[in-house]
């Protein structure tokens, strides 16, 4: 897969919480509780972004950017949407940015272009769902279970083209303004969830607690940024040091290097259990302002 360190640490997080994901649905299936099907979907739709993620589906330039722009800024990095290279042409020679402040803008515009990979799958899966529905010629009580489910998926859609709408407005206006020294948060999926929150049926007092649960998520992230940067120094120091031939230190390498690289896929996987626990209380929230 040619997967940097980082990469490889974030895809053993995301097999983990998908492994766990399945073990919990088939608990749930040997109950009988998921007859219509759609927690299988959404495996299979969380299986099939995280192969697009990682170059897995056997498609080729399908796998998200994996390089930091001040390591290696090349044409390859490609965004896939002419209006982000525009933004993301125009923050870097707009003269607004320190370098530190451009990692953290990159790392924004990579997970706007996730949200739209994402978004792109469940369309696609919506659209064929869809479809065989439509071939259905005799209306059965199953049909209408399916129905619902279609309903929670253009609602799941909605969602996040709302989130890609905010997302790609704040993009604009960051690249255009540079960052706001007031801004409350920084970490792009922490920005989207407060965003979100504040759309979201929670009360004063639930959005204050939710506020000061994002500002945890934000540390937790930014801890976790740290151990992959380190992770990252550690790899390469430990292929100059596979060129020396000295056993002692390359040894003691490799223990730093196996201890780094555990700490960054557990602070991965507590990341991202941590992301779907929140993003699933303000959905359940957006969803009540629809009713």
């Amino acid at each position: 897969l040619h997967l940097s360190a980082v990469k490889l640490a974030e895809l053993h997080s995301d097999l983990k919480i998908q492994e766990k994901d399945e073990l919990s649905w088939k608990k749930l299936k040997a109950e009988g509780l998921d007859e219509d099907g759609e927690k299988e979907a959404k495996l299979r739709r969380n299986l099939n972004v995280i192969m697009t993620k990682y170059g897995m589906n056997g498609k080729k330039d399908s796998q998200l950017v994996d390089t930091n722009y001040i390591k290696d800024s090349t044409e390859s990095d490609t965004l896939d949407d002419p209006r982000l290279e525009k933004l993301w042409s125009k923050a870097k020679t707009s003269g607004k940015f320190s370098d530190e402040e451009l990692d953290k803008l990159w790392r924004e515009f990579k997970h706007h272009k996730e949200k739209i990979h994402e978004y792109n799958i469940l369309l696609e899966t919506v659209s064929r769902t869809e479809d065989i529905h439509k071939n259905v010629i005799n209306p059965s009580e199953e049909n209408v279970v399916k129905e619902e489910i279609l309903h929670n998926k253009h609602r799941e859609l909605k969602d996040k083209l709302r989130s890609i709408s905010q997302g790609f407005e704040r993009l604009r206006k960051v690249s255009h303004q540079g960052y706001d020294t007031t801004s409350e948060f920084e970490e792009p999926r922490v920005i989207d969830l407060w965003d979100m929150a504040k759309s979201a049926n929670f009360t004063e007092k639930e959005l204050e607690s939710f506020r000061e649960e994002l500002k945890h998520f934000e540390a937790k992230i930014e801890k976790h940024h740290h151990y992959q940067k380190q992770l990252e120094i550690s790899h390469e120091k430990l292929k100059h040091i596979e060129g020396t031939g000295d056993k002692d230190h390359l040894n003691r390498n490799r223990e730093k290097y196996a201890m780094l690289e555990e700490k960054t896929k557990e602070l991965g996987y507590k990341v991202k259990k941590h992301l779907q626990d929140l993003s699933s209380r303000i959905s359940q929230g957006l969803q009540h302002n629809e009713l």
